[in-house]
């Protein structure tokens, strides 16, 4: 069995640690300790630390001088101003892409879900990540490349709260509808189609925090 180089360990690690911050295994303001997960993937400290850089650099962890590595805390100010952002910039890129998709790039987006199994942790991880990339992907068919990258790194900040709201049966369905709108290069009709998700799922998302979780986050003004 080959062995595992230092990159494809760190990013081993990124991967699970990110997973437990999503699915809410690590809980907003939990210490994360480079000595236990060292044990715990049996490796050295380098690729730890660099797992938890790339999560801080996706807001998912923030990092205390002199005191640790932290599961990020989210303001309920933080939360619908990210919520509010979402809107503004996808509306805007889902237009210009109605515009400028290609067959291709339709192709893609059609072959980005892998399908409904069943509704553990592991797998709405999956649809998460499945959500996060075709809505990454309408955004870069817009032709905004710096544009579709915000809404990455926006998404990558929502989806602890995505994954709550347990949408993974009916995603799919939801973005084929979308997809019909820009295959008929329909801008308004887009846009319609993508505000009625974003609407749902801000409702959903702020339904369960306030009934559920909001025991689990910091929910003040925001800095």
């Amino acid at each position: 069995m080959p062995k595992k180089t230092g990159n494809a360990t760190k990013h081993i690690i990124y991967r699970r640690i990110r997973a437990d911050i999503i699915t809410g295994k690590k809980k907003p303001g939990e210490r994360l300790s480079i000595d236990l997960l060292k044990n715990e993937f049996g490796t050295s400290v380098t690729p730890v630390r660099d797992a938890l850089q790339m999560l801080n650099q996706e807001d998912l962890v923030s990092i205390k001088p002199r005191s640790g590595y932290y599961v990020a805390l989210v303001s309920l100010k933080e939360l619908n101003d990210m919520l509010e952002l979402r809107q503004i910039l996808e509306l805007a890129a889902v237009e210009r892409a109605a515009e400028k998709i290609t067959h291709e790039q339709i192709t893609v987006l059609e072959n980005v879900h892998a399908g409904y199994t069943n509704e553990d942790n592991e797998t709405y991880s999956r649809y998460t990540e499945e959500n996060q990339n075709f809505h990454y992907l309408v955004a870069k068919a817009s032709g905004n490349h710096e544009l579709a990258r915000q809404i990455r790194h926006l998404h990558d900040r929502l989806a602890r709260f995505v994954v709550k709201v347990r949408s993974g049966k009916h995603m799919s369905d939801i973005h084929m509808r979308l997809i019909k709108k820009l295959k008929a290069n329909d801008p308004v009709g887009a846009q319609k189609t993508l505000q009625k998700e974003l609407d749902e799922g801000r409702r959903a998302i702020m339904d369960k925090i306030m009934q559920e979780e909001a025991g689990f986050w910091h929910l003040g003004t925001g800095k």
